[in-house]
């Protein structure tokens, strides 16, 4: 029997920790004097028996320009041979390929999993790893890593960064006529609420429905709201009826039964709606503003409704119409910027 034509992860290659959310932790593959030339990042160095490799190794030309995503040892954790074979069959054909951030399966060597949970063990002692993240740990039954395109403006600092999270792009099919909050925008309000009463700040952000408005104006006050973004003038006039938002959006719409009816919640059509509403948009603009900027969309693994996933996307959208959320009619510390706020009309393009 052949074993599958899958990358393998060199040895010699060293691992420095990038970033980690609720099911993943990533990486950065460098070189050795990359790691150590790097002091506020944590170097993972894969185990190896070849002396001096460490020394001498340089990056492969298929690592270049990747991230590595390791799965984390959770109760919802899918295998990243699922997750692959998902994202192949349903995802990939909906996109052209410079608008995904790619993944590819990729054999661990043994033992650098293990490794690599000693190290995060070890960064939360001195606390370098973030407090909500500790306790949870790599799965060490996982085979193999996910090879992502790197979206980071590592290697060219001259380069402008942005990510958001289009969300719901249209409204949701089960809100009320007279709606006065998007689906976005009304469960912002609702966390809001909640927020305030533990003695918390309302979180700020932009309505997702002026990302693709025909309005110059409302994509511009959207990305005055996206955090982190230094340039929302360009960044506007980047995602004005830009292609990918638009096939996104064309999308979002084609699989829109995603309220109280439509397809059963533990369909696939279920779950490619609401991936479609949950990924995240990354846009690297050059220095030079007569570049064309780089935009993929992310965070697209099928998203299932197991574990209690199916009656949480319900009762959620329950919640948001029963107790008015919709309508804007629990009172607020601000007013809301979403596009449906009557003080302000809202056109979305046709496709």
């Amino acid at each position: 029997m052949t074993k599958p034509n899958f990358l393998e992860l060199p040895i010699g290659a060293q691992l420095v920790y990038l970033a980690e959310g609720g099911a993943n932790v990533i990486y950065r593959i460098v070189s050795a004097k990359s790691a150590i030339a790097s002091k506020k990042e944590l170097p993972i160095a894969i185990n190896t028996a070849v002396p001096g490799v460490l020394d001498t190794f340089s990056v492969p030309s298929e690592f270049k320009g990747k991230l590595l995503r390791l799965r984390k040892d959770t109760k919802s954790g899918i295998p990243y041979q699922e997750i692959a074979r998902n994202f192949d069959k349903t995802i990939r054909p909906l996109f052209k390929p410079e608008e995904l951030v790619d993944q590819e399966l990729v054999y661990l060597p043994k033992g650098l999993v293990q490794y690599c949970n000693d190290q995060l063990c070890a960064a939360e002692l001195v606390g370098k790893r973030p407090k909500r993240r500790q306790g949870v740990y790599l799965s060490t039954t996982e085979p193999f890593g996910l090879l992502i395109t790197d979206m980071t403006t590592f290697g060219d600092p001259g380069t402008v960064l942005a990510e958001l999270k289009p969300k719901w792009l249209l409204q949701s099919p089960s809100a009320p006529a007279n709606a006065r909050r998007c689906r976005t925008c009304a469960l912002r309000d609702m966390k809001n609420h909640e927020t305030r009463r533990t003695g918390g700040k309302d979180e700020q952000s932009f309505c997702p429905l002026d990302l693709v408005s025909e309005k110059y104006e409302s994509v511009l006050c959207a990305t005055r709201s996206v955090k982190g973004c230094k340039d929302p003038n360009r960044l506007a006039q980047v995602l004005y009826w830009n292609p990918t938002m638009q096939k996104l959006l064309a999308h979002q719409r084609a699989h829109r039964e995603v309220g109280l009816h439509g397809p059963p919640a533990q369909s696939r059509d279920k779950s490619l709606a609401m991936t479609l509403r949950d990924c995240t948009m990354f846009i690297k603009m050059p220095r030079d503003e007569t570049e064309p900027s780089e935009i993929r969309l992310g965070d697209l693994d099928l998203k299932t409704g197991a574990g209690g996933k199916a009656k949480y996307w319900l009762d959620l959208e329950k919640q948001l119409i029963s107790e008015g959320w919709y309508l804007g009619s629990k009172t607020c510390s601000h007013t809301s910027d979403c596009a449906l706020q009557g003080f302000r009309s809202h056109s979305q393009p046709s496709i």
